[in-house]
């Protein structure tokens, strides 16, 4: 597996299968958490590419602070918890930058905010669930209306 010695330290990992003219490939999605990004490696390739952040820590829609958690949908589109800007951004592929889809209106207990986002998943229905640790609760969105 590709881990170059400037990542400094990974949280999540995140598989996903695609086919493309009948070849099927493995994506690893990195959530290179220090340096403020999630990288893409195709069927374990040497070299992997930033896929979402790279710019820094900030809060920019092109910016991550802290990625926690990474997950991909089977169209390839990513989805990163982005614990200290307590938000969940989508990433879809070739995108500069993200798009937010849950959060992102400050630390708090809101339906509308999130307090450090530490996992996601999703159901059969394409529904995103979000662990959101510091309010010590799982939240539903439908990315669907977002």
């Amino acid at each position: 597996m590709w881990l170059p010695s400037k990542m400094v330290q990974s949280i999540a990992i995140a598989i996903s299968m695609l086919r493309r003219n009948r070849k099927q490939d493995q994506y690893i999605f990195i959530s290179d958490t220090d340096n403020h990004r999630v990288i893409k490696s195709i069927n374990a390739a040497s070299e992997g590419t930033v896929v979402a952040g790279g710019q820094g820590k900030g809060n920019d829609l092109t910016q991550l602070s802290y990625p926690q958690a990474v997950i991909a949908d089977s169209s390839g589109i990513i989805y990163v918890a982005d614990e200290e800007n307590h938000r969940v951004m989508r990433w879809f592929r070739g995108a500069t930058q993200g798009t937010m889809i849950a959060g992102g209106n400050g630390k708090g207990i809101q339906m509308n905010q999130l307090n450090h986002p530490a996992g996601l998943s999703f159901d059969g229905h394409g529904n995103l669930y979000v662990a959101d640790f510091y309010n010590h609760r799982i939240q539903h969105f439908d990315i669907e209306t977002n």
